[in-house]
């Protein structure tokens, strides 16, 4: 084959999209191992490069047909869109009750975790046909979990294998099926089989957006009776006073990351706290850096990622009492979730507010602000949620991508590490545009143009935000970059007070049920661990009841079964 010329209904394919076909087509044609791995940054452009290997192989007839798996619905549904795009090929999506995958006669698509009830039929379709099977999010094929070993047994007998990845290490450390690693857990997957990409390359090439980090640090008085038991901030820690006969106690139950991802209450304990929170504020940053950014890329989105269903309910309120917009909010118990998800890709609505269903693989290009307070810590879920803001709008677009994050040591580390990846110049050309883009004309226009001098096209006026002064004897309206207020002096510098009953709550009601604080503790040490594990087993009755139970369930069912 010319390596000029490549099969597929695409233009302007990317150099690094070239260059990984034609070595993926090499390496497949030597028939000594059928697994090449694409580890490339997120938003760089995987699916479209996995459609191109796909549909080369298809013309020269190495393949008949082509299997996708992928981590969600809604992901498994823009691999059939992209794939039909590049190679002209309908994909059917098909789930885990679905036994006939080989009877179809055509190319299929499923979740990770429809593999296991599909195993027959993917087994029966790999025996049948010369089948590609294109694994994206590879990082869910742990060996000693479910999803791996019903990868590793449904598609033993295809011909080729795609690996593909953006996080290639999980954060449990666990090897994952058809990779070798080394003695230190790193990929030893030989270095013809393998394409790297890394972000910082990705930007660089235009491929992905730069992105800015912004460090939201929150001090937190703790009270009790009017005197301050403890002071908890992300750079000093908790300080406990002396004076305070329960320290252990308070050390144990004020952690600064779980203070920052709970809902405050006012003195009533009953009314969500809507002034004066560190959710707010980190929103209100996030709004700002978004309207910055609508400056180059007009219909850009935010995305708030929050570590529970109770605090994305809050953070959406507090959304909408900010911008004036209600803002699609998305979780796991909402049946349209995916619907939703699809119809804020093709609106103009400025936010969407998720609980780990943005996470990854989701292409939505016009995001560009993420607001993170996530449950889970780890450098996968970081980059993999990073990568929903970085995907680029076309060869013009110069916009750049912002996170508004805790000033948490661990998400300090991660930011750090990326911040490395990207060159110096392209740190700083993020803050040099102080011009903003007509969306007619593409002409350059000040900042304070009501309309553009070129085409006469009138930009629409932002309605000035503004944040009420927490004084009670004055209350006045300031805007949200004040950093006092204009009317009484107070300053805006938060530290935010809450008081030591409900900073050390006693248990708690989740779907009406009643759970003692000793079994929310338990809950909580085992359910990320339980729910990871029930989510890889593939059994979709496992999967439907982790979604459905409350998280503080878990310790029950662990003290019933032990009794």
């Amino acid at each position: 084959m010319s390596e000029t010329k490549l099969a597929g209904n695409i233009q302007n394919i990317r150099p690094w999209q070239k260059d990984a076909t034609f070595q993926a087509l090499k390496w497949y044609s030597k028939g000594t191992n059928k697994h090449f791995l694409i580890n490339a940054a997120p938003g760089s452009g995987k699916t479209i490069c996995a459609s191109l290997i796909a549909a080369n192989l298809l013309e020269k007839n190495e393949i008949e047909r082509v299997v996708v798996i992928a981590p969600r619905i809604e992901v498994v549904k823009q691999w059939s869109e992209e794939y039909k795009t590049v190679t002209g090929n309908n994909m059917l999506q098909i789930k885990g009750s679905d036994k006939d995958a080989a009877g179809y006669g055509m190319d299929v698509c499923s979740t990770w975790a429809s593999i296991q009830g599909l195993l027959e039929g993917y087994q029966k379709l790999c025996q049948e046909s010369k089948t590609l099977v294109i694994c994206d999010e590879h990082h869910h094929a742990a060996i000693k979990a479910a999803w791996g070993t019903g990868a590793g047994g449904a598609f033993k007998s295809a011909k080729y294998v795609l690996i593909l990845t953006g996080t290639p290490i999980r954060s449990d450390n666990q090897e994952t099926t058809w990779l070798e690693f080394d003695s230190s857990g790193r990929i030893n997957h030989p270095a013809e089989g393998t394409y790297n990409l890394l972000y910082g390359t990705a930007v660089d090439l235009g491929y992905c957006r730069p992105i800015e980090f912004h460090r939201y640090n929150g001090d937190f008085r703790v009270e009790l009776e009017g005197e301050t038991v403890a002071e908890i901030s992300g750079k000093e820690g908790t300080k406990v006073s002396k004076d305070f006969n329960k320290i252990d106690a308070v050390q144990k139950a004020l952690d600064y990351y779980t203070i920052a991802c709970r809902v405050p209450y006012q003195s009533d304990g009953l009314t969500p706290e809507k002034k004066n929170s560190f959710q707010r504020s980190m929103l209100e940053v996030g709004v700002s850096k978004l309207e910055e950014i609508q400056n180059r890329a007009h219909n850009a989105g935010g995305l708030v990622i929050a570590p529970n269903i109770k605090v994305a309910e809050y953070m959406a309120s507090l959304l909408e009492d900010i911008t004036k917009e209600k803002p699609t909010l998305v979780h796991s118990n909402l049946d349209n979730a995916d619907n939703l998800i699809t119809a804020f890709k093709n609106s103009n609505k400025k936010w969407i507010v998720s609980v780990a269903m943005i996470s990854e693989g989701v292409d939505i290009k016009r995001l560009r602000v993420l607001v993170y307070l996530p449950y889970a810590q780890t450098e996968l879920a970081f980059r993999q949620a990073m990568g929903r803001v970085v995907r680029t709008l076309g060869d013009e677009d110069d916009s750049y991508a912002t996170v508004v994050m805790p000033n948490h040591q661990i998400f300090e580390e991660y930011a750090t590490r990326v911040e490395k990846e990207m060159s110096p110049a392209i740190i700083s050309d993020i803050k040099s545009k102080k011009t903003k883009v007509c969306p007619t004309c593409q002409s350059e226009c000040k900042i304070s143009d009501q309309e553009c001098s070129e085409c006469g096209f009138e930009f629409p006026k932002r309605k000035e935000k503004y944040k009420e002064c927490i004084n009670d004897d004055c209350n006045a309206l300031n805007t949200l970059s004040a950093e006092e207020c204009t009317s009484c002096g107070n300053s805006f510098v938060q530290n935010y007070i809450i008081s030591l009953e409900s900073a050390l709550r006693v248990g708690g009601i989740s779907r009406g049920m009643d759970f003692t604080e000793e079994e929310l503790r338990e809950s909580e040490k085992i359910y990320d661990d339980v729910r990871t594990k029930m989510l890889q087993s593939g059994d979709e009755i496992l999967i439907k009841a982790v979604k459905d139970w409350p998280p503080a369930t878990i310790s029950r069912i662990k003290k019933i079964i032990n009794n």
